[in-house]
């Protein structure tokens, strides 16, 4: 095997250990609410803490990457992913009454890791010769997508099997994934990525207009995308009534690979992204309107899975318009892009799991679960996702808003 090839299965089996970190949380949400008493506020918050310590890595990394040995930091990545996913599990099994601590600190460390992969690989791969770099790139978010696919049956399987009491073990076994990425990148070659000499170089980049509106395209997108990959799984069991492991593996896993299918087939046959962008918009908000209004728990479940094909290139998508609009970014571009994308998967799903907990608790929850026949729990999620859907359709008007000035500039 050459060392690109080498490189790029490298920086693929990293994308996957990130489907790990982002959809192992959600998947047990249930289990941490019965097991250790966790409310739903503090279930979004562990969500909240994930993307926020990415968003503290993209901002570090995009003021000051001149500082850091970049090579060693990426080799650094997996094996953060490790220890992360071994103490989440470790301290819970070992130490019960401190559950939530080891949740929280676990958490935290393989968050590290995961800004430090949103920050790093891409330029990884984007560094490496290539025919058709904007398809090498949506092929690296694909692994990412296919990874969700299978650790979610995984997941779902070996709760089947051997129940959620020894989730400890499932996030163990999971563990093995870095340590393989870990491996590969202590025997490849990294290529050179390119970054700022200095802070007063990222300038021109910081007035740049259409860097930000791709920012908040970004910051949309990321809503978009993880509100449903994070509460999937706890929406379809609670609010929709379907039993955990069919809800896992017709809704999520579902998601997952529609997810997958979309990166996918846009790396094969992909061409004019702004109107993939806008068509996933447009899509994605209607997804989340039919889950969240229809009072057919099967047609909410399609609108779930269905949402992972419409929101499949709304992450990758912005950075390769991005990349068009922002050349020469480097290494501070793509550390913006994944603040904005990392920002908005901390701030919404949080909003999420504080609406539910309100709406469930108020007189109005109250009111509409007797209308509907619905628990309040049930009716707070509902209303949840219901306000999600306002961030897929504010993403429709600010690609709109790129368009016009990608036409003004031609014209």
């Amino acid at each position: 095997m050459n060392n690109t090839k080498q490189v790029k299965l490298a920086c693929y089996t990293t994308n996957i250990a990130m489907s790990v970190v982002v959809c192992i949380t959600p998947i047990l949400f249930i289990t941490f609410r019965d097991r250790y008493d966790i409310s739903y506020t503090l279930l979004g918050l562990m969500v909240a803490v994930n993307f926020t310590t990415q968003l503290l890595i993209d901002l570090i990394f995009s003021f000051f990457s001149h500082r850091f040995n970049i090579p060693l930091c990426v080799k650094l990545t997996p094996i953060l992913t490790f220890i992360g996913l071994v103490i989440y599990a470790l301290i819970p099994l070992l130490i019960p009454k401190s559950a939530i601590v080891g949740l929280f600190i676990g958490t935290i460390i393989f968050s590290i890791s995961g800004g430090l992969s949103e920050v790093l690989i891409s330029p990884v791969i984007a560094a490496l010769p290539s025919d058709n770099p904007d398809k090498d790139m949506t092929a690296l978010h694909s692994c990412y997508a296919w990874g969700l696919v299978g650790v979610i049956i995984y997941c779902a399987v070996f709760i089947l099997i051997f129940t959620n009491e020894n989730w400890h073990y499932m996030a163990l076994s999971l563990a093995i994934i870095p340590l393989i990425a870990s491996l590969l990148f202590m025997v490849s070659r990294l290529p050179e990525t390119e970054k700022a000499e200095k802070v007063s170089d990222l300038k021109p980049l910081l007035k740049n207009k259409q860097m930000w509106l791709c920012f908040l395209a970004i910051f949309l997108g990321g809503a978009s995308e993880n509100t449903m990959s994070q509460w999937c799984s706890s929406y379809i069991e609670v609010s929709l009534g379907i039993p955990k492991f069919w809800g896992d593996l017709f809704g999520l896993a579902l998601f997952g690979f529609a997810l997958g299918l979309g990166r996918t087939l846009y790396a094969k046959f992909g061409k004019d992204i702004s109107k993939v962008l806008l068509l996933g918009s447009i899509g994605a908000a209607a997804c989340y309107l039919i889950s969240a209004i229809t009072p057919i728990p099967i047609l909410g479940l399609a609108a779930c899975a269905l949402t992972g094909f419409c929101v499949s290139m709304l992450w990758p998508g912005s950075l390769i318009l991005g990349q068009s609009r922002v050349p020469h970014g480097g290494i501070f571009f793509f550390a913006m892009m994944a603040a904005g994308g990392d920002l908005g998967s901390a701030i919404v799903p949080q909003l999420v799991g504080v609406t539910t907990d309100l709406v469930s608790a108020s007189y109005f929850g109250a009111n509409l679960s007797t209308i509907f026949g619905l628990s309040a729990s049930q009716i707070g999620m509902k209303v949840g996702m219901l306000a999600t859907a306002v961030f897929p359709l504010l993403l429709i008007f600010v690609l709109l808003i790129l368009n016009k000035k990608c036409l003004s500039q031609k014209g």
